[in-house]
């Protein structure tokens, strides 16, 4: 799983498709610019989306915009480049596993 991190760490911008681009804000209010600024937060938790890997690998990101506003994101990774597939505000669940982390990194 650290080669996730290394690959974000080394991608070079956003790949947005006509549909992408506007979906997240459509459905749930989630704009562009704050599907973007997740990966520039800390901490930015990652897991694979297994099942909906099948033709290309697939994550989860929970993570928060600049405002503070807690995301879950599914992405996938084309070349250097993020490509955000949806977005949405964290579930109680998620902000639950996401506020734990938080802890555990204030605890390091």
């Amino acid at each position: 799983m650290a080669d996730i991190y290394d690959r974000l760490v080394r991608a070079t911008g956003f790949q947005w498709d006509a549909g992408n681009a506007t979906k997240s804000w459509a459905k749930r209010s989630v704009s562009q610019a704050e599907c973007e600024q997740v990966f520039f937060s800390w901490p930015l938790l990652v897991l694979t989306d297994a099942d909906h890997s099948s033709t290309e690998d697939r994550f989860f990101a929970l993570g928060e915009t600049w405002t503070g506003r807690q995301l879950f994101v599914v992405f996938t990774l084309r070349g250097t480049l993020i490509r955000v597939i949806s977005a949405r505000p964290m579930s109680r669940r998620e902000r639950g596993i996401y506020s734990h982390a938080q802890d555990q990194e204030e605890a390091d």
